[in-house]
C-alpha cells in the first residue's frame, strides 16, 4: 500500500470475476463440461482460475490448449464456445463465494455517497444474473459487461464509457480490480486504480503491477478514498 494517501473520487468502478466474487468454481465447472463433451480430459481449478481475465473466448481458447497463449482453431472453437456458454449458465452462480468484505466495503462506499458501478469482461447476460444471485447487485448503479461494448479491459474503453455513464471525470474515478488488464485500463483511462491480492491476474502477482495502492479487502479500499463534493449543475 502506499502509505496514507487518499484517493479523490466520486466513482468507484470495481471488476467482478476475482475482486467480488471467486468464481474460479463455476468457471472451471463449466470449462470441464464442454472438454467432456470433447472427449478431453478435465483440468484443475487453479489451472482454469489462472485463464481467466480476457473474457470467455479467450478462457476457452486457453482451456483448449491448456495455455495462457493459446489459440484454437476456428472449427474448434466455435462448438467449444457454444458448449462452454450452455454449460456456464447452469453453473454461474452454483459454487461462487463472496470475498471477505466485498458486502461491507460496498456499503462504506455507498454511505459515503460514492456512485458505484460493476464493469467486467463477463458477458451481461452472465453478469447481471450473477450480481443478482449473490445479492449484491442493487449496490450498484449499473452492470456493464464485456460484450456491452466493441472493446475489452485492458482497453480503456469499458472504464470510460462507465464513468461517462455517471457524469463523474475519470481524475476522480478510482477503479478496483484483481489483473494486469485492470491495471492497464485505468492507467490509459486517467483513474486511480488499486488491486485486491487475493483474485487470479491469469497466475501472476498483483505487487508487480503499476497500480496505486493493494488493498486487502474492499472495506481497505473505501478508507483509502476521499468522497469528493459534486459539481452544481450549470
Amino acid at each position: 500500500m502506499t502509505g496514507e494517501r487518499r484517493f479523490p473520487a466520486r466513482a468507484v468502478l470495481i471488476d467482478l470475476d476475482g475482486t467480488l466474487l471467486d468464481t474460479a468454481p463455476d468457471l472451471a465447472a463449466a470449462v470441464n463440461r464442454m472438454l467432456a463433451e470433447l472427449g478431453r480430459e478435465p483440468l484443475p481449478l487453479a489451472r482454469v482460475a489462472s485463464f481467466v481475465g480476457k473474457g470467455a473466448e479467450v478462457l476457452v481458447h486457453r482451456a483448449l490448449a491448456d495455455h495462457l497463449d493459446g489459440r484454437a482453431p476456428p472449427a474448434l472453437l466455435e462448438p467449444a464456445l457454444r458448449a462452454f456458454l450452455r454449460h456456464y449458465e447452469d453453473t454461474n452462480g452454483r459454487h461462487a463465494v463472496i470475498y471477505p468484505g466485498v458486502r461491507e466495503g460496498l456499503a462504506a462506499m455507498r454511505a459515503a455517497g460514492l456512485a458505484l458501478a460493476c464493469v467486467t469482461n463477463k458477458p451481461q447476460a452472465f453478469a447481471e444474473p450473477l450480481l443478482a444471485r449473490m445479492g449484491l447487485a442493487d449496490a450498484f448503479v449499473f452492470v456493464q459487461g464485456g460484450d456491452e461494448l466493441p472493446l475489452r479491459k485492458p482497453d480503456p474503453l469499458p472504464l470510460q464509457h462507465a464513468a461517462a455513464r455517471l457524469r463523474v471525470p475519470p481524475e476522480l474515478t478510482v477503479a478496483i480490480g484483481d489483473s494486469l488488464n485492470d491495471a492497464q485500463a485505468a492507467r490509459a483511462a486517467g483513474m486511480a486504480v488499486f488491486a485486491v491480492p487475493y483474485g487470479y491476474n491469469e497466475g501472476a502477482d498483483v505487487r508487480g503491477l503499476d497500480v496505486d495502492a493493494i488493498v486487502d479487502s474492499l472495506i481497505q479500499a473505501a478508507g483509502l478514498i476521499a468522497p469528493a463534493p459534486a459539481v452544481p449543475a450549470g
